[in-house]
């Protein structure tokens, strides 16, 4: 199941969702907000050290991240 990046329009939170197959309306979980638009993002992924398809060196952070850019953990 794909993750998605969205941009709320109306608070301008920038948030992560796990899409389902028959989901069709992404609400911010900030404000609630329907006004939502998917962000255009790169696929990648963490293979031993290094994220495959972007070559950056995968941090040290939490292991709980799905991003490549957390705030948390610094990755």
């Amino acid at each position: 199941m794909p993750i998605y990046e969205y941009t709320c329009s109306s608070c301008g939170e920038e948030f992560e969702e796990l899409v389902l197959g028959g989901q069709k309306e992404i609400r911010c979980p900030k404000c609630n907000s329907s006004q939502t638009q998917k962000k255009m993002s790169a696929f990648a992924m963490k293979s031993g050290a290094r994220f495959v398809g972007t070559g950056k060196k995968a941090s040290g952070g939490c292991s709980g991240c799905t991003s490549t850019s957390c705030s948390t953990c610094g990755g």
